[in-house]
């Protein structure tokens, strides 16, 4: 009965709710350690973001964000750092590309502030100096993806004719 006198405007909103956020899994070596202590610290930092969903029911979705840290001084690596930052959100009233976007996009800019943390603690238990990451463009990552699947599409097609 509830839902017949709501308004079908408010029905049709645009719903977007975090449920839950969790680390997934978390992995810090230190694999040439102790050696590596005693090199001047002049680290090259080489960060990788990946994300990946799965729908668990009608409108709730797990996103996962994995960053990955690796810092090496003269060609031997000093640490690897590496988190699963995963959220549980529910997203309903919004068309698939929003959606895309949504879980592409917005979902991993809300969990990066929290693997961000994650690795910076990692790295300090590990006593290295302070490793602050930068923030993160996901809507520019977003729109590159979009943009390379275009042109794999566009390739793929180009050669079936």
């Amino acid at each position: 009965m509830a839902d017949e006198n709501q308004n079908p405007a408010e029905q049709a909103a645009p719903q977007f709710a975090i449920q839950r956020v969790y680390t997934k899994d978390i992995s810090f070596e230190t694999p040439n350690s102790p050696a590596i202590f005693q090199k001047e610290w002049k680290p090259e930092v080489k960060l990788d973001i990946d994300t990946r969903s799965n729908k668990l029911h009608d409108e709730t979705y797990e996103v996962v964000l994995a960053v990955t840290v690796t810092a090496t001084v003269e060609g031997q690596t000093a640490f690897l750092a590496e988190v699963q930052q995963a959220g549980i959100f529910t997203i309903g009233n919004i068309d698939e590309g929003q959606l895309a976007h949504m879980i592409g996009a917005f979902c991993p800019n809300t969990l990066f502030p929290y693997a961000r943390e994650t690795i910076a603690n990692l790295v300090n238990r590990g006593s290295f100096p302070q490793l602050n990451l930068a923030p993160v463009n996901f809507d520019a990552l977003f729109a590159s993806y979009l943009q390379q699947r275009q042109a794999q599409q566009e390739a793929a097609s180009t050669e079936a004719h």
